[in-house]
């Protein structure tokens, strides 16, 4: 039976968990969530100096903490720069039109497999006692890929160009729900 559960973990960060068994779990963590909100932050206040962390853990009402165990993974992976000392702080290492949603969860999650049996392509997963003629685990993969094919679309570039629309997509969408609701 699938259920959706919210847990958090010793970091304070939120977990949306869809178990599909005991033994598969999609994960849709808040890392890839607040580090496209950091990156847009940046693609936004920091185009000519460096922006402090705290300036946009107030601004996105995020963590201090949890932005710099972001930054790091995000740093590492040549998508932010930084500045030391009095007037330093972070920006962009590359344009916002190279940097994809895909690169930024791809960066923070570790992994591109929406389940734990899509992680390889081989034959025996090892995950479940349905290795090897597990045909589900197939739609897993394919999901995966298409997932990943349109987060590596959409660039920060094109959120920024596109600002104002998709806050009224979202909005729309969101009195949608609202009404189907009722």
């Amino acid at each position: 039976m699938t259920s959706i559960e919210l847990i958090k973990s010793s970091l304070l960060k939120e977990h949306i968990v869809l178990k599909l068994s005991d033994n598969y779990k999609m994960r849709l963590t808040t890392k890839s969530r607040y580090g496209t909100r950091l990156i847009i932050d940046l693609a936004i206040y920091a185009k000519e100096y460096p922006v402090p962390l705290s300036d946009i853990a107030k601004r996105q009402n995020i963590s201090l903490k949890y932005l710099e165990h972001l930054i790091k993974k995000l740093k590492d992976a040549g998508l932010i720069k930084s500045r030391r000392g009095p007037f330093g702080g972070h920006m962009l290492k590359k344009s916002p039109d190279k940097i994809t949603v895909g690169d930024i969860v791809r960066t923070l999650e570790g992994t591109t497999a929406i389940t734990d049996c899509a992680e390889t392509e081989d034959k025996l997963c090892g995950v479940c006692n349905r290795a090897g003629d597990c045909l589900s685990r197939w739609v897993w993969i394919e999901a995966s890929r298409a997932i990943f094919k349109r987060l590596d679309e959409i660039t920060i570039g094109s959120l920024m160009s596109g600002k104002k629309k998709q806050i009224d997509e979202a909005r729309q969408y969101r009195e949608k729900l609202k009404k189907n609701k009722k």
